[in-house]
């Protein structure tokens, strides 16, 4: 039986802070919000994937410690460098773009940015197996 991946869930602390990063850096939408006694998901999403990223927020619980366990989301954009000037004139202190190459192959072209929680979100130039 093959499996389909519908969503990732992070934890966040504020609900807007997170809903207008994701929506002013990524394009992502509220496609659904669940608001239950002690916890609300809220479900985003664009019209470039069926996948969504869903956030949670635990009412009343401070910050999460993110260990050291998480990776990162990823993220394919098809203009990296336009991306890269628009993250930084928001303000978002995007690292460097960088380049991978094995072998002399360009493997990818990459930067990387973290939300208002400080969790990782890599930024590809789509290509290659980043669609």
């Amino acid at each position: 039986m093959a499996a389909k991946a519908i969503h990732s869930m992070i934890r966040v602390q504020e609900e807007a802070r997170s809903v207008a990063f994701y929506r002013d850096a990524f394009g992502l939408e509220i496609a659904d919000r669940i608001d239950f006694d002690t916890f609300t998901l809220i479900y985003l999403s664009n019209a470039e994937t069926p996948f969504e990223l869903e956030l949670t927020v635990n009412k009343g619980h401070g910050a999460y410690d993110l260990g050291d366990g998480y990776g990162h989301l990823a993220v394919s954009v098809s203009d990296i460098a336009a991306e890269h000037g628009r993250f930084t004139e928001a303000g978002y202190s995007p690292t460097p773009l960088r380049e991978l190459s094995l072998n002399g192959r360009l493997v990818g072209k990459f930067f990387f940015v973290q939300d208002p929680d400080g969790y990782k979100i890599e930024v590809l130039q789509r290509g290659g197996r980043f669609l």
